[in-house]
């Protein structure tokens, strides 16, 4: 099991793991916001078991990667993933996103997988695109009001902002009857907490206001969609029912009661899902 650091074109450092046989099918984590790549170790886990490559990193400003002050956006998350994937020279690849590393696998797919012929799969779970944000061309979006809570939150005083989101509505432990997990709400808080406050404010912009309807409609590879249609972080009628018009080749997956952090509460639903997906 390896873990490494690349350096980007800009001199960004960013902290990978690398863990199964090199020749085997990789299998790239792009994990979300305020996260870092220790929100996928349930999943890298299991795929490694199957004898798979699970390669993850770190976004820039989060986790273990280096927290410079600029880049906290799309283009510069897709082209440090690229990095990545060179560094490893990475080939057949399946690229998973969740939320905001959702909008990072939709955008490396249509600007540099597909183009450098990396890419075999890809999946978008509970994930950003096309757009969060209400525009006149996007009634349907929620208000800028939110995400300047948001905002607002990690401004003021993150620590306590990143227990209630996920103690709250991110994993869904605010439903009436949810079984809550303290050591799911402390993991999700120490990984928050890990990163810059300057890449997590800036980063709101980056997954609520990129419209990412060009990206989804260029991708070509066999793409599924998961979506819990209880997601209160990523409304499922505002990202995945649009998304699955505007991809060539996507398939949908709606989870009935599911949250937005579905991937570490139904872990044990999503990996043979996600299993099928990779080998049908």
């Amino acid at each position: 099991m390896i873990m490494g650091t690349v350096t980007t074109a800009d001199g960004t450092e960013i902290f990978y793991k690398d863990w199964g046989p090199r020749d085997a099918q990789p299998i790239v984590f792009h994990h979300g916001w305020p996260l870092s790549s220790d929100d996928w170790d349930t999943q890298m886990l299991f795929f490694v078991q199957k004898g798979f490559r699970v390669v993850a990193h770190d976004r820039r400003g989060h986790g273990r990667s280096a927290q410079v002050s600029e880049g906290h956006d799309m283009d510069h998350y897709a082209a440090d993933a690229f990095a990545v994937v060179e560094h490893l020279d990475l080939r057949n690849a399946v690229h998973i996103g969740h939320s905001t590393g959702g909008g990072e696998v939709a955008r490396y797919v249509a600007r540099h997988g597909q183009p450098a012929g990396r890419v075999a799969k890809a999946v978008l779970v509970s994930a950003v695109p096309p757009l969060m944000l209400r525009t006149p061309a996007n009634p349907e979006g929620l208000p800028m009001e939110v995400f300047d809570g948001f905002r607002k939150g990690v401004a003021d005083n993150r620590a306590q902002m990143f227990l209630d989101v996920a103690a709250g509505p991110f994993y869904g432990f605010n439903r009436p009857g949810a079984t809550v997990h303290q050591g799911v709400i402390q993991n999700w808080w120490r990984q928050g907490m890990m990163g810059s406050a300057k890449a997590h404010y800036d980063g709101i912009k980056a997954f609520s206001e990129t419209d990412q309807t060009e990206d989804l409609r260029a991708i070509t590879v066999p793409t599924l969609v998961m979506h819990g249609d209880d997601d209160q972080i990523v409304p499922i009628a505002d990202s995945a029912l649009k998304a699955i018009g505007l991809l060539r080749h996507g398939t949908l997956k709606v989870y009935p009661g599911f949250q937005h952090g579905m991937l570490t509460t139904n872990a044990d639903v999503i990996n043979p899902d996600l299993l099928a997906f990779i080998t049908g």
